[in-house]
Order: structure tokens, then C-alpha cells, then sequence
């Protein structure tokens, strides 16, 4: 049995945010941006026309998939009015490390 290739995604990227205040950044895309390693990172997202940019953000693994979630801190959820189900867009993913 041979799996269908999926293509690679790339950014920009629209993603939910969660009620944790997490938001997912799917393994395909941390796959084809080759930041498998990759624990801190500088991100550039965008919410409802906000450039919102996030120094130092903690990518959180699960133990047997590739993918990561981030937390949007609180203080930025509050100024920006971030609800749960909201668009979030990942405009830039650069590695710190």
C-alpha cells in the first residue's frame, strides 16, 4: 500500500486559536519549513489586520508527531481582543537557535 506525496505548505498560514490560548502549527508545515529541532522561535502573526510580532516563543512538541503549538501570551490575547476559534495567520517562523 503507497501513500499519496501531500504537497508542502508554506506561509503564510491560517491557523485557530484555541481555548488554551495555544494556536497549531501542523507538522507538514514544520516539515517543509525544516524546523523539526527547533525549540524557540520568533514569530509574526497577524489577527484581524494586526501585525503582531513574538520574540522568543517556546514551540511545544507532542511526543510522536512533528507538529507544535505555541501560546499566545495572555497580556497580548487581552490587548488585541483574541477569542477562542479566532483566524490566526503565521506570517513568519524564524528559529533562535
Amino acid at each position: 500500500m503507497r501513500r499519496e506525496h501531500k504537497e508542502n505548505i508554506l506561509l503564510p498560514y491560517d491557523s485557530k486559536l484555541y481555548a488554551n490560548g495555544q494556536v497549531l502549527i501542523p507538522a507538514r508545515l514544520i516539515r517543509s519549513l525544516g524546523i523539526e529541532g527547533t525549540t524557540y522561535a520568533f514569530l509574526k502573526i497577524m489577527h484581524k489586520g494586526n501585525e503582531i510580532s513574538l520574540d522568543r516563543v517556546k514551540l511545544l512538541r507532542t511526543r510522536h508527531t512533528a507538529s507544535r503549538q505555541f501560546t499566545i501570551p495572555r497580556d497580548i490575547r487581552l490587548q488585541f481582543d483574541m477569542k477562542p476559534g479566532d483566524t490566526i495567520t503565521l506570517l513568519e517562523i524564524r528559529p533562535l537557535e
